[in-house]
């Protein structure tokens, strides 16, 4: 059994060692054949209009793809939010809608007593008002990622 276990293991840990291999291989390919483009444009525009252009064109170039990376980093992360935000009020919603739940503070009820539960119930009342006003502020700094 543990045999097996490890032998699962070694074939696994051949195969991600393989891919990540072969992943670095096509990244530096990739990276060699970008390199010889851009000295290839670089060419092509400094011998049409000259240096000062060539070095404008390639600068404006590189500007470009990173103006669309920060856009789109921009983007994912705004979507990484709603996506929590709605996570939450989902999560909040499913717990009040769950008749285990109900069934719970019903037998809690019973076992506690009202009178003795509406003070627990206003004090639970007033942390949850602080909580949720303290969620909607807004923080005047975004956190550093």
């Amino acid at each position: 059994m543990f045999q097996r276990m490890i032998d699962d293991f070694k074939v696994s840990t051949g195969n991600v060692v393989h891919l990540t291999s072969l992943a670095v291989a096509a990244a530096l390919a990739l990276f060699i054949t970008t390199a010889f483009l851009c000295a290839a444009a670089f060419m092509f525009v400094l011998e049409k209009y000259g240096p000062i252009e060539a070095c404008l064109a390639g600068g404006a170039v590189f500007l470009v793809v990173a103006l669309l990376a920060a856009g789109s980093y921009m983007v994912q992360k705004h979507q990484i939010k709603v996506r929590a935000e709605q996570e939450a009020k989902a999560a909040t919603h499913s717990v009040l809608m769950d008749p285990a739940m109900v069934a719970i503070g019903i037998q809690l009820v019973r076992a506690i007593g009202v009178k003795r539960l509406v003070p627990i119930l206003a004090i639970g009342g007033v942390a949850l008002g602080v909580l949720a006003a303290r969620g909607h502020e807004s923080p005047t700094e975004e956190p550093a990622e």
